[in-house]
């Protein structure tokens, strides 16, 4: 029953509304379960009644429910401070990313005001060998998984619509880890640019990224150092919040001119 309730508001979160008919048509399941499933999520707010007559959608309180998840999260927290500054500094897109295996997910975002990048939405994911904020956990990772990546993934880019040569990947693996960022300066849509950098755990790991995206001259502009500076400096910033500190970006760099 649980499993079952589980796959009806993946569906619905998928599809925004749908009927018991087209759920159980859906999950193969008979239409008199999948109703008495949608009546016992709506007693406990989970679903409720959609916008149209004998649709569903889910219910406010999984909104809270995620809030209070997303709060519980350390590097939200002290990463929207930062995320904050830089936004009002350049009024572009701010994104906080966090590494889930081989993707990353988006989980704070803080709009541009100028103009909202849209192709990493709130809760939507990448692979790692895509984007500034993304790239940048691969790139910074050890090397060893650089190899196991290329080999294990297909490295379709969406903003060129093409697959990337697993040589050009690694050139730009190596140039972020020279120059301590990922800095994307021809993506989607045309005319805008990213800059990405990694976020490190206590243990001194790679597991989020700060990054903006918006229009390449406000981006690369006159200001590319200064905006460079800002996102580098803090996403260490948020590091340091959450324990790494000195010791570790020493060791860090002892590690990567080892490799």
């Amino acid at each position: 029953m649980l499993a079952k309730a589980v796959r009806v508001l993946d569906l619905l979160a998928g599809r925004r509304e749908a009927s018991a008919a087209e759920l159980a048509d859906t999950l193969g399941e008979p239409r008199s379960s999948v109703h008495r499933l949608l009546t016992a999520l709506a007693e406990l707010d989970l679903v409720e009644p959609g916008s149209q007559r004998g649709t569903y959608r889910l219910g406010l309180k999984l909104l809270r429910l995620g809030t209070a998840v997303i709060a519980r999260l350390d590097v939200r927290l002290a990463a929207m401070p930062v995320m904050e500054r830089i936004h009002d500094d350049t009024e572009e897109t701010v994104f906080l990313c966090l590494r889930r295996g081989r993707d990353a997910v988006c989980i704070e975002r803080i709009d541009g005001r100028r103009a909202a990048v849209m192709d990493l939405k709130l809760g939507g994911s990448l692979p790692i060998h895509e984007g500034s904020g993304p790239r940048s956990l691969l790139a910074f990772a050890p090397r060893s998984e650089w190899d196991a990546y290329i080999q294990g993934n297909s490295l379709y880019d969406s903003q060129t619509d093409s697959e990337l040569a697993p040589e050009d990947l690694i050139a730009s693996l190596e140039e972020a880890r020279r120059v301590g960022a990922v800095v994307n300066r021809d993506v989607f849509p045309p005319g805008f640019a990213t800059i990405g950098a990694p976020i490190y755990d206590h243990r001194g790991e790679p597991f989020a990224a700060l990054s903006v995206s918006g229009v390449r001259d406000a981006i690369l502009g006159d200001n590319e150092a200064r905006v460079f500076q800002m996102v580098t400096s803090g996403a260490h910033e948020i590091s340091r919040a959450l324990g790494y500190d000195r010791v570790h970006e020493q060791s860090a760099v002892r590690h990567r001119v080892a490799d």
